[in-house]
């Protein structure tokens, strides 16, 4: 089941369930569209993938499955992965 994450890994944005701004990986790492757009180039820097926007958990269903309650806060500083990869597609990656 996806992780709903609510903040951004590298700002601490929030970013609860119904935010049209997070993004995530496949491996549901969770930044805010500004972070992913001009500074991370859309390069994930935990795992060098892209990123998509992060589907909303209907409200319902987050009494039974709730959101993530602890904060991931990871700036990112001289990232391996996004030298690497800014200039390639995250499909040919």
């Amino acid at each position: 089941m996806l992780e709903i994450r609510t903040t951004c890994e590298n700002c601490k944005k929030e970013l609860p369930n119904d935010s049209s701004e997070a993004m995530i990986c496949s491996y549901e790492c969770t930044f805010c569209e500004d972070c992913v757009n001009n500074i991370l180039h859309n390069v994930c820097p935990n795992c060098g993938g892209g990123f998509e926007k992060r589907p909303t958990r209907p409200k319902k269903q987050l009494v039974k499955n709730p959101a993530r309650k602890n904060i991931i806060f990871k700036p990112v500083e001289n990232n391996k992965f996004l030298e690497a990869n800014k200039n390639i597609d995250p499909r040919k990656r």
